[in-house]
């Protein structure tokens, strides 16, 4: 079956699937982007534009993350989508390594800190699944949900749209939540932040509003240099992202996940 289709055969299974309640724990550092600049989206190729709203983060990650959202969109997933959060966790989870971008005003919201699962490793992640009960954090391209307020607070469910990669992200409860232990402060003394069991977890000053920014068909992208992800990804396999996938094998670290 080609990708696309088989993209949409799945979505449609995970559309249909009944939501889990959440669970995790993580710490993080809040950079609201209040009087950040602006630029005008789509002038220039991929998520190339979004290097100058995001400095420190890696420009080849934001076109990954956006050529994977295009070839969603292009199969009719998340069309009407404004904005889209970026994570790399190739960075320490002591350093700020989740953007939150308004696609259509050309702005970025947010620069945060973002915890990992408790499987995926210490301040470094190098560890990713998509299976329950491994407390691993899981890579990949995700479209929001709806929210609920469980255990761990005011939460976003995200449904996770590439197969065997991370498909299983509703069953295994993995949500956007705050998290007291997305401390940075508290993670100086550590060596890193809090981990969750799989969540990207953020800080709960900035849970709700992050949130509610990023419900209701958003997409939020997972990033790590696992060689076989990137060659595997259907979602990174579309024309549009060919070309920046390419440059990124270039530079990847094969690891297990």
């Amino acid at each position: 079956m080609p990708v696309l289709p088989r993209l949409l055969a799945v979505t449609a299974v995970l559309l249909s699937a009944p939501f889990a309640a959440g669970a995790g724990r993580h710490a993080s550092s809040e950079t609201t982007i209040a009087s950040a600049p602006t630029v005008q989206p789509g002038v220039q190729p991929g998520g190339v534009w979004l290097s100058r709203l995001a400095p420190a983060a890696n420009p080849k990650v934001l076109e990954l993350a956006v050529s994977a959202m295009q070839c969603a969109q292009a199969s009719g997933i998340g069309a009407d989508a404004r904005r889209l959060a970026v994570i790399d966790y190739s960075r320490p989870s002591l350093k700020p390594r989740l953007w939150v971008f308004d696609l259509a005003a050309g702005r970025l919201l947010y620069e945060e800190v973002v915890a990992h699962g408790q499987g995926s490793g210490e301040n470094m992640a190098t560890r990713f699944s998509n299976l329950d009960g491994s407390h691993q954090s899981s890579l990949g391209l995700f479209v929001t949900a709806d929210t609920y307020t469980g255990k761990n607070g005011y939460s976003l469910r995200m449904r996770g749209l590439e197969p065997g990669v991370n498909d299983a992200a509703m069953a295994r409860a993995i949500v956007m939540h705050g998290a007291p232990y997305v401390d940075p402060t508290q993670g100086q003394r550590m060596g890193r932040l809090g981990r969750s069991w799989g969540c990207p977890a953020v800080r709960s000053a900035v849970a709700k509003p992050m949130i509610d920014l990023l419900k209701d068909g958003q997409f939020v992208f997972s990033y790590y240099p696992d060689q076989a992800w990137l060659t595997r990804s259907a979602l990174l396999k579309c024309p549009a992202a060919r070309k920046t996938l390419a440059r990124s094998l270039g530079t990847a670290v094969s690891t297990s996940g």
